[in-house]
């Protein structure tokens, strides 16, 4: 076990999390009296919203994930490091990270934990093995083998229920990444390999999207929602309301609809997108600060983004919850800029021997929603007007190269979305085998140590 840090009279600011709240906050404190330790268990600042093109090769992983060290380099009080964070003490303010076996503890003065979300099975979460959600870089290279491994197998198999099965493409999920992901796979298959096959039309691949839910993009409202399903529909895609997963394996899902109904999806490529949870770090908050625990594992903070009982530790983004806001990077940017300024302003006030100013309660400033469902085509909702079509979709390539950390991958963004809108390639294509198994082989590895070390820890108790 180590500790990097050296003793500093200076105030001594832990972020957790390298996402849109921690890397905001971060650069936020940039001018502040303060040193800043980041601790993320990658490398990468990572553009969530955007995952989906990588997995359907619009865009490369380079584009959407720069490095958080190259990012903050110039940031002469901050200091990155990587790890996956194992432990939080409320009490003796440290925060307790894991690298390659190498434990590090890390003190603080105020922490800022903005860890994110995972993907949610709701209790099933042996359906990962199949339906890979799309949280990660790892979960996108994966999803892109899926896709084009698929296509590649149908034009090889000589059965036509096989190619069938091959070529049916099932999104769980009709939230903003679940329709954005069916409308790019379909044209994939209806535009950008039209031509690149010689045994099968790629034109014949079915893409499903399931929910369980009424209606398309809820939080969108009906008449926004039922503009994206038309125009899914018009693209091929088969839009399935009302329809519950209940299995999933290798070969298909087992679908039961709003009559209670179970039917049977021969899938090869499943995409699971229909729920998140909160880190699990947010029951250890929970545990040690008595705050309530939404049925996502999100923490209940304060008006000021604290935790009860904790005024240095701020808990922002998809962790934090408070009068309802979405999990978006609205949220966890204006989080993260808040409890950087609050920080701030209470070091500066220290600093001189004045009292710490009152801290005003976070206010959240709605710039709006907004979600692709095709070339030259979106739905978005900004106060109280909704757009839809092609001027609702200038405004989200508008709104999402704005936030791409760094003017290089701004450009790449924008010269990658020319290629493959303007015309019809894409440049992100390549995939290899590796990519769809390696999740699922570490996972068996894993298991494997974690019994083998069951089974020392037996044969010692026996001797």
């Amino acid at each position: 076990m180590s500790n990097p840090q050296s003793p500093s009279a200076r105030h001594r600011v832990v972020v957790i999390g390298s996402g849109f709240g921690g890397l905001f906050a971060t650069k936020a404190l940039r001018r502040a009296d303060v040193d800043v330790t980041v601790i993320d268990r990658t490398t990468h600042h990572l553009f969530q919203p955007l995952l989906y093109q990588v997995a359907t090769g619009i865009l490369s992983e380079g584009e959407i994930a720069p490095s958080t060290r190259m990012i903050l380099k110039d940031q002469a009080n901050t200091a990155v490091r990587l790890g996956d964070v194992t432990g939080i003490d409320l009490t003796e303010r440290t925060v307790t990270s894991e690298h390659l076996g190498q434990s590090t503890v890390t003190g603080y003065d105020s922490l800022i934990v903005s860890a994110g979300a995972q993907q949610s099975y709701f209790g099933n979460d042996h359906f990962a093995e199949h339906a890979p959600g799309m949280k990660s870089i790892d979960d996108a290279l994966e999803l892109r083998g899926r896709i084009l491994g698929a296509f590649e197998q149908a034009e090889v198999t000589a059965d036509p229920q096989e190619r069938a099965r091959l070529l049916t493409f099932v999104v769980v999920g009709a939230g903003p990444t679940g329709v954005e992901m069916a409308g790019q796979i379909a044209e994939l298959a209806h535009r950008t390999l039209v031509g690149a096959y010689t045994n099968f039309d790629p034109r014949d691949a079915r893409i499903i999207l399931l929910d369980a839910a009424s209606a398309v993009l809820p939080p969108f409202g009906d008449n926004l929602g039922s503009e994206a399903a038309e125009t899914l529909e018009k693209l091929g895609v088969e839009v399935r309301l009302g329809a519950s997963v209940t299995d999933v394996d290798a070969g298909g899902l087992t679908v039961r609809d709003a009559e209670g109904t179970e039917h049977r999806i021969a899938s090869v490529c499943k995409v699971w997108s229909a729920g998140v949870a909160a880190s699990p770090l947010g029951a250890q908050l929970a545990a040690q600060s008595g705050a309530a625990l939404d049925r996502a594992g999100r923490v209940a903070v304060e008006e000021d983004l604290t935790l009860p009982g904790h005024p240095d530790v701020f808990v922002v983004g998809d962790m934090m919850s408070r009068d309802r806001l979405p999990g978006v990077a609205q949220v966890a940017i204006q989080g993260g800029r808040y409890a950087a300024k609050r920080i701030a302003a209470e070091v500066a006030a220290a600093a001189t021997g004045r009292p710490a100013p009152e801290r005003p309660p976070f206010r959240y400033r709605d710039k709006g929603s907004m979600a692709t469902i095709s070339r030259f085509n979106a739905v978005a909702k900004i106060g109280g007007v909704e757009l839809t079509g092609f001027l609702a979709w200038v405004i989200w390539l508008a709104v999402h190269v704005v936030y791409v950390v760094g003017f290089r991958s701004r450009v790449a963004t924008l010269l990658s979305w020319a290629w493959t809108f303007l015309g019809t390639w894409r440049g992100q294509l390549t995939n290899t085998h590796q990519q769809i198994t390696a999740r699922n082989a570490i996972a068996q590895l894993h298991s494997l140590e974690r019994r083998a070390e069951d089974a020392e820890v037996v044969v010692a108790q026996v001797i």
